[in-house]
Order: structure tokens, then C-alpha cells, then sequence
């Protein structure tokens, strides 16, 4: 399975299609899982925002044990979630 992820990871930078990306993760991925995933890059963004975790489980009906393990990786250095904020401010 690791091997898989590595190969879809690489597979998604070399894209450089927002629009086929967002195609092809709706696709490979269930409306439910889909829309988990949204929820939970929502949940990062709002997390360096600084709202507080209650008001986050409320607007985007996640459970507070999901925002502090995003509060958790979000605080850790060099996190994975902090580089692709970075990335997102870029664009």
C-alpha cells in the first residue's frame, strides 16, 4: 500500500492540472469521502486562522478528536499541513 500512495502522490505533482486533479479524486473517491477530505483541508485552514476548534466541529460537523489531531500535526515542525499552507498562500 505504501508503495501505491508514494506512486499517486508523485503521480498528482507531475499533474500540474488543477482541473484534471479535482476530475480524477472524484473519481477515484466516493461523494462522502470526497467531501470528508474537503472537511478536513477546511479544518486546516481554519486551525491557522486561529478559530476556535468548538467553532470549527460546529460549521463543519467534525468531531473536536479529528481538530485536535489537525491542531497536533499543524503544530509539529516541519509539518506536512504548515508546507502546504505555505504553498497554498503562493498561488
Amino acid at each position: 500500500m505504501a508503495e501505491n500512495l508514494a506512486e499517486l502522490s508523485r503521480t498528482l505533482a507531475q499533474a500540474a492540472d488543477p482541473e484534471l486533479i479535482e476530475s480524477f479524486l472524484r473519481c477515484l473517491l466516493t461523494p462522502a469521502e470526497t467531501a470528508d477530505i474537503a472537511a478536513r483541508w477546511a479544518l486546516v485552514k481554519a486551525l491557522e486562522q486561529k478559530v476556535p476548534q468548538r467553532e470549527i466541529a460546529k460549521r463543519l460537523g467534525i468531531s473536536l478528536c479529528k481538530i485536535t489531531r489537525g491542531s497536533r500535526e499543524l503544530k509539529k515542525p516541519d509539518s506536512a499541513f504548515q508546507r502546504m499552507l505555505d504553498i497554498l498562500k503562493r498561488l
